[in-house]
């Protein structure tokens, strides 16, 4: 990334976890840190959780769909829980790389009246 990359040409972050699979995939991954971080606390054994994002372009268009994968695993006191849950969500690529749910360039769909 360039050092050049203007701040209000990066992905939103929080945006993108407002959005990511309908706004739920944010909820999914607080539960998963808290369940696994208490699970934690009980056995006091390591747990894990892993999010993984992976892009793919969407035909010619300027869109990719954005696979997001959650895995967790939460120590039992006899062995340990594994889930894995991946849904996906399309994106816009705008400007620098800049990922939004609606695009930027959105034209105007009606006509102003004089």
């Amino acid at each position: 990334m360039s050092i050049t990359t203007e701040r209000t040409s990066l992905t939103d972050l929080e945006h993108l976890f407002e959005v990511a699979d309908g706004g739920i995939l944010a909820t999914k991954f607080a539960k998963a840190l808290s369940d696994v971080a208490l699970a934690i606390n009980y056995t006091r054994k390591q747990g894990e959780v892993t999010l993984s994002l992976k892009l793919k372009p969407i035909g010619e268009s300027s869109q990719v769909m954005i696979d997001h994968t959650l895995k967790y695993v939460e120590p039992k006191l006899r062995g340990k829980v594994i889930e894995e849950d991946t849904t996906s969500t399309p994106m816009y690529v705008g400007a620098h790389g800049k990922l939004t749910l609606i695009p930027e360039t959105q034209q105007q769909l009606f006509a102003e009246k004089n």
